[in-house]
């Protein structure tokens, strides 16, 4: 695992290792590891001169192209903490997050900061002292039902994170990384992170038109795909209906929520030789398990082992470590989990805890799952999936995955019952409710079939790719009107 405990350091090493080996690539053109560290610098002098110092935040509300890599890395020499920002924010969660930053600098429009930026290339200032307990970055989540909280990113925990998933998923100097997800997601941010350990190329493509997402794949020959579930079904269903060859994709790397099993049949008929490789993560800590990809047909359901170096227990109500088999609360333990939320106590306290008696870091998820005789963690639902009907306790992911199955459903959302409505599922589907009702009838127990089958022309999806679900829920009530 690599030692470098200061963000802009890992990029320092790649420089040093693979000076020429292509770094980042958008739709504009690409930078070397040696380009790419000298535009950093440039951003480092610039930040200077504007009066960023050591701890000040950054806020940045830009697509994720190569200047935002640039100001990533440029931000971090600095000492200074690095804040993306989704440019899909709306004002509301976007005060928000300036509100409880306090940046010293916000940035909306790179013209002006990328002149100076420009201009002051090939200079470089005195380096920045900076602690490895200092903060590299905040990642706020998008907000879609509170306001946005951030994440509190130290360099150690940050590089400790990228390492041992490096460890695991064993980035290469030939691959290319395709990445659709911004930067300011971490599951974006970290793809860059991961590329530099690997001295990889990560090509930047969240901009890329989803018709001509295959086109692209296969123009910069990706090797590794980062997906989530409706990513997955895209590129399946559009890899379906194609006769030109395949990228040379080895690693789909999913994250975010299962994938269904017709999607990952799909994909590796689509792409020979393809590992599906699950994952289960939080921000808080980044990721908490990865199915090693040798054994990516095993183990059906299994989200993986613990990241090396860190372990994961299964708690009860009063605290009590759970036997293998049995279901509790995923908490998380070892240097990959972040100190708390940016100013919010509170919150920190309930999530972010210390063993009382080794002093471990721990995070509490409010995930629910079980581990088994192996150690493999099976995630059985978050605290809001989960919910009693007719006196048994289930969860909305298994009436999801069960809907998936059905051949003709592209995307499936099951929304929890409450006073005024019964379990209900939406759907984006060509079949009439009836008959995706009738066919969950075939896979579910009677107490776990939904009442009520919503069909939608376009599924609602957060930001990030998952299902927006607040939204399906408004629809369903629609529905009902």
């Amino acid at each position: 695992m690599n030692g470098t405990s200061l963000v802009h350091s890992l990029l320092d090493e790649a420089v040093a290792d693979a000076p020429a080996s292509v770094a980042v690539r958008d739709r504009v053109g690409a930078w070397t590891y040696t380009e790419l560290a000298a535009w950093s610098h440039a951003v480092e002098v610039v930040l200077a001169r504007r009066g960023v110092g050591r701890g000040d935040r950054v806020v940045v509300q830009l697509p994720t192209t190569r200047e935002l890599v640039a100001l990533f890395f440029g931000t971090t020499r600095r000492g200074a903490v690095f804040v993306p920002v989704n440019p899909a924010m709306k004002a509301f969660h976007f005060d928000s997050v300036v509100a409880n930053a306090e940046p010293v600098l916000v940035i909306t429009d790179l013209d002006p900061l990328w002149t100076e930026v420009e201009a002051a290339h090939g200079e470089r200032i005195e380096e920045t002292q900076v602690d490895p307990d200092d903060v590299a970055v905040l990642i706020y989540t998008s907000g879609s039902t509170a306001a946005p909280k951030g994440v509190i990113g130290p360099h150690r925990q940050v590089t400790f994170a990228a390492g041992a998933i490096q460890k695991v998923l064993g980035y290469r100097g030939d691959d290319v990384v395709f990445c659709r997800f911004p930067m300011s997601w971490d599951y974006g941010l970290y793809k860059v992170l991961l590329a530099t350990l690997g001295r990889s190329e990560i090509v930047l493509a969240d901009a890329e038109s989803d018709l001509r997402l295959l086109q692209r794949m296969r123009e910069v020959g990706a090797t590794i795909v980062p997906i989530v579930p409706s990513l997955a079904t895209m590129i399946a269903t559009l890899a379906g209906r194609e006769t030109e060859p395949a990228a040379p994709v080895r690693l789909f790397t999913n994250t975010g929520a299962a994938l269904p099993d017709s999607t990952i049949a799909q994909l590796r008929a689509a792409f020979p030789g393809t590992r599906v490789v699950r994952q289960f993560g939080q921000t808080e800590c980044k990721r908490i398990t990865i199915m090693p990809p040798d054994e990516d047909d095993q183990r059906p359901g299994a989200s993986g082992l613990p990241l090396p170096g860190t372990s994961v227990h299964i708690l009860a109500a009063d605290g009590t470590e759970l036997p293998a088999g049995d279901i509790g609360e995923i908490v998380a333990a070892g240097p990959h989990v972040m100190p708390g939320y940016w100013r919010a106590p509170e919150l920190s306290a309930r999530a972010f805890r210390r063993d009382e008696t080794t002093g471990e870091p721990r995070l509490h998820t409010g995930d629910y799952g079980r581990l088994d005789a192996d150690g493999y963690l099976y995630f059985e639902g978050r605290r809001d999936d989960m919910f009693k009907r007719k006196g048994i306790r289930m969860s909305t992911l298994e009436i999801e995955a069960a809907a998936m199955d059905i051949p003709g459903v592209r995307a499936a959302g099951a929304i929890p019952p409450s006073d005024a409505r019964d379990l209900a599922i939406c759907v984006e589907t060509e079949l009439p409710p009836t008959t995706v009702l009738r066919e969950l009838a075939k896979r579910l127990e009677p107490q776990k079939v939904p009442s009520l089958c919503h069909v939608v022309a376009e599924f609602p999806l957060t930001a990030h790719g998952k299902n927006a679900t607040k939204e399906l829920a408004l629809l369903v009530e629609g529905a009902r009107k």
